[in-house]
C-alpha cells in the first residue's frame, strides 16, 4: 500500500508542477494534495503545523495569482485580452524552448493588446507589463510546487 501511496503522491506532485504552467490545472493545490497523500504512507509524517502553514501559503499564492495580474492591468492600463494573449503565446512558445516561452508570451500579449484596440506603441508597453505580472504569478507557483516536490524527494531518499 505504501508503494501505491508514494507513486500517487509523486503523480500529484508532478501534475502540480505542470499545473503551474498549464492554466487549467490547479498547480500548487495538486502538489499540496500530493504531500497529504504522502503523509498517509509510512515514510512521511508531517505535523499539523506543517499542513496549516503550507495551506495558508497556498491559499495566499492562489489568491495573489488572481489579484496581481488584474491589479497590474488596471495600474498600467492593460486588458484581459493581453493577459490571455500572453498565456496563449507562452503555450505556443513552449515548442521552441525556454526563449520561445518568453518571446511567445510577449508577442501573444502584444497581439492581444492590438485586438483590444490599442495603438502599437501602447500595446508594446501593455504587453510587457501583462507578461511581467503573468510571469510573477507563474514563478511564485513554481517555487511553492518545487519546495513541496523537494519535501517529497527528501522523504523518499531518507527512507532508502
Amino acid at each position: 500500500m505504501d508503494i501505491f501511496l508514494i507513486i500517487v503522491a509523486g503523480i500529484f506532485l508532478i501534475a502540480g508542477l505542470l499545473g503551474c504552467l498549464i492554466s487549467k490545472l490547479p498547480g500548487i493545490v495538486l502538489s499540496y494534495l500530493g504531500i497529504i497523500i504522502l503523509n498517509f504512507s509510512s515514510i512521511a509524517e508531517y505535523s499539523v503545523h506543517f499542513f496549516i502553514r503550507w495551506g495558508v501559503i497556498i491559499i495566499a499564492i492562489q489568491g495573489l495569482d488572481y489579484i496581481i495580474p488584474n491589479w497590474g492591468d488596471r495600474k498600467f492600463g492593460g486588458s484581459k485580452t493581453g493577459v490571455w494573449g500572453s498565456l496563449l503565446g507562452m503555450l505556443t512558445g513552449m515548442y521552441f524552448g525556454s526563449y520561445g516561452v518568453i518571446v511567445g508570451a510577449v508577442i501573444g500579449a502584444f497581439i492581444g493588446e492590438l485586438f483590444a484596440g490599442k495603438e502599437s506603441n501602447e500595446a508594446i508597453h501593455h504587453a510587457i507589463s501583462s507578461f511581467s505580472f503573468f510571469i510573477l504569478g507563474t514563478i511564485s507557483q513554481l517555487i511553492v510546487a518545487g519546495i513541496l516536490l523537494n519535501h517529497y524527494i527528501d522523504k523518499i531518499i531518507y527512507s532508502m
